[in-house]
């Protein structure tokens, strides 16, 4: 039950690329384990330094080191899968002039891998920083190192190795929700049923856990949780380092979905310090997109989860701390520098300034035993997760915006019949045409205007029946389908900003720019504040200085990914300007 990912590949790839079987993979070795020249190994050595094993010696382990790229200069280093059960199968053996290293190594993550030293081997170290200083300084060359690392993991990926191992009861709702997170993420993982496989029924014999400690967790360093959260594995993996709370950044970013890490690229780029906090995984909702098909300069379309993921790489590899998951849990805005709190602990971490592009929350229907089902046979996305799951059956999509028909389209290559339920007449006030030709072209499509559901039924297994309602005629009728994705839009998440005063409209959407300035002067006018007294602010900024919003969750914005993407990039401009006025007593080594 692994999946199979390319979200990750380079800009030299078709447009819209498939994933590649195991055989076209191997194509590719002369990128995925590419021989440098002596002038290219004369370039890196600015950055490294040397270091001597004897053979036999365990250079890096998985799980445990950290070490940035690894350049052999004379013998070999062996390269092996491990899957912190005791699992290897051999990977490759670099040679002189090649390197070792995948993703991880591009923000020091432990490696996925284990790496044993053949012969006398001497191995030019460049550490992750010094990594990432290198792919600026060398663009030819770092284009072949990123394109290597960014190829070994989709190896990784394709391999169901390298990362943690998923135990427990096919079906179960916690392995969904760890699987979906991990995929979302682009990290290499793999499920296991104890009913089908030896080892995974050992472990289970071993630990004997209880109902409510399912799934189990193995980590690539062998340590087994018992039904870990996603903290847990963000931790465990590396994903989640540790923040020093003393370290005053330039921009903390809340919200690593487009226009997030648009803002983390474009200010890293410029020499500012960025650290980026995701609640579940980068991309936000634009990555649950199947296909973007108006997005400039891909002209065949191409997935939310592609376009997420190579700005994810972009980010890392311009010095971006990108910390997930992550959520914020209180703006505070009383003091300079200001702080973000984070949620469920009292860390605080200092910014001079902070991008708010926290996106949106899923919108949930008012049903009374919802949340039994999540993960157990109700979705908010579509991946090729949900899409294996429902394979050969029927489901109910609900939603019909271009997220909803993007879903369809893409789940209609999988079930057998999708029925989409829309609470209006039409879908011609919420969707681009485009999307409503392909619809109508797709035969298992079948669309139910003014309908919407008012029951689901199950049991500790899933979801098994869904109850709908005609909203005119009140006719009732019940379907026996065990998924039903929900995709009926989403509301602000600002309810966190309410200590730190960020002026918000009537719907919760953050006003910047000249909507503070109106909203200021309809509440003060009686007290004889007009326009030209108040102070003015960035097209961006929100009512607190320092504070910009920008993407969804700004009032006034145009819900598109280009658009986030440009108000991320946009916003860089106005950090500059306002670190540039800061007063001098506010201006922190």
């Amino acid at each position: 039950m692994a999946t199979t990912s390319m979200e990750l590949l380079p800009e030299d790839t078709p447009d819209e690329p498939t994933p590649l079987s195991n055989t076209s993979l191997a194509n590719r070795n002369h990128q995925l384990f590419p021989v440098l020249s002596e002038i290219d190994i004369k370039h890196m050595r600015r950055f490294g330094h040397v270091r001597h094993f004897q053979d036999g010696d365990m250079i890096f382990e998985a799980g445990k080191t950290s070490f940035g790229l690894m350049l052999v200069l004379q013998g070999g280093i062996e390269v092996s899968r491990y899957d912190g059960l005791g699992n290897t199968s051999h990977i490759t053996t670099h040679t002189p002039g090649q390197f070792s290293g995948e993703v991880a190594q591009l923000s020091g993550r432990p490696s996925l891998g284990n790496g044993k030293a053949v012969g006398a081997v001497e191995v030019l170290v460049v550490p992750s920083e010094s990594l990432r200083a290198l792919l600026v300084a060398h663009a030819e060359l770092g284009e072949r190192i990123v394109r290597a690392l960014i190829l070994r993991r989709v190896g990784l990926i394709e391999q169901n190795s390298g990362g943690p191992v998923i135990v427990g009861p096919r079906g179960h709702g916690r392995i969904h929700t760890l699987q979906s997170f991990l995929s979302a993420n682009g990290h290499p993982h793999s499920v296991l049923d104890p009913e089908l496989d030896q080892q995974a029924a050992d472990l289970m014999a071993h630990y004997q856990p209880k109902p409510e400690e399912l799934p189990l967790v193995v980590c690539p360093d062998g340590v087994v949780k018992k039904n870990p959260t996603v903290v847990d594995i963000g931790r465990c993996l590396g994903m989640l380092p540790e923040i020093d709370g003393e370290k005053i950044w330039d921009v903390i970013v809340v919200g690593a979905g487009p226009a997030g890490l648009a803002t983390a690229v474009y200010a890293a780029s410029e020499g500012l310090s960025v650290l980026a906090l995701e609640t579940r995984a980068y991309g936000g909702q634009a990555a649950a997109s199947a296909r973007i098909e108006n997005y400039l300069g891909f002209p065949t379309g191409v997935s939310g989860r592609a376009l997420a993921g190579r700005a994810y790489v972009q980010a890392q590899k311009f010095g971006v701390e990108v910390a997930i998951p992550a959520p914020a849990g209180r703006l505070i805005c009383d003091t300079y520098p200001l702080q973000v709190e984070m949620c469920g602990s009292l860390q605080r971490l200092k910014a001079r300034t902070v991008v708010l592009s926290c996106g949106a929350r899923y919108r949930r229907p008012s049903l009374a035993n919802l949340r039994q089902f999540e993960g157990k046979g109700v979705y908010y996305w579509a991946s090729p997760i949900e899409a294996k799951l429902c394979k050969t059956e029927e489901i109910v999509l609900v939603g019909g915006g271009n997220s909803a028909g993007q879903a369809a389209v893409f789940l209609s290559g999988h079930a057998a019949k999708v029925h989409m339920l829309i609470r209006k007449d039409s879908l011609a006030s919420t969707m681009s045409s485009y999307l409503i030709e392909r619809i109508q072209a797709t035969p298992n499509i079948e669309l139910h205007t003014q309908t919407e559901i008012v029951a689901l039924e199950g049991d500790d297994d899933g979801l098994k029946q869904v109850r709908i309602r005609g909203i005119k005629s009140g006719e009732e009728c019940d379907y026996d389908v065990c998924r039903v994705f929900l995709f009926i839009g989403a509301d602000p998440n600002t309810d966190w900003l309410g200590d730190c005063g960020v002026d918000v409209d009537a719907n919760g959407f953050i006003r910047t720019g000249f909507d503070v300035t109106k909203s200021q002067c309809k509440a003060n006018f009686r007290d004889g504040v007009y326009p030209r007294d108040l102070p003015s602010r960035a097209a961006l900024e929100t009512s607190v200085p320092g504070v910009f919003a920008i993407g969804d969750v700004r009032a006034s914005s145009t819900k598109r990914v280009a658009a986030a993407v440009g108000e991320g990039a946009a916003v860089v401009s106005q950090i500059h300007a306002f670190l540039a006025n800061l007063p001098a007593d506010k201006v922190f080594s």
